[in-house]
């Protein structure tokens, strides 16, 4: 259910602003936005998993505070990053 290692650092390097960001808002939704992807995958299989469940709404939640986040500092990043992930907002 977690990320691997490898495919962590391909998102971080797709996402980050500069060089050396590993930590942006940017990259820190992207990560979250596919640790949701693979933690909805295992939910359509595994139905009555609620911890996953709770898991789930949980990183929701942060993906959320962090896109407001971005709306109130910079509305250009924010469409940006909503843009390039496919979210719908």
């Amino acid at each position: 259910m977690a990320i691997t290692a490898e495919r962590k650092r391909q998102v971080v390097t797709e996402y980050r602003q500069h060089e050396k960001d590993s930590g942006s808002p940017e990259v820190q939704v992207a990560l979250l936005t596919e640790q949701i992807s693979e933690l909805t995958e295992h939910l359509k299989n595994h139905k009555n998993d609620h911890s996953s469940r709770r898991g789930l709404l949980k990183l929701v939640s942060r993906r959320s505070g962090l896109l407001k986040y971005l709306t109130n500092r910079d509305r250009d990043r924010y469409q940006k990053i909503i843009s390039r992930l496919g979210l719908r907002k």
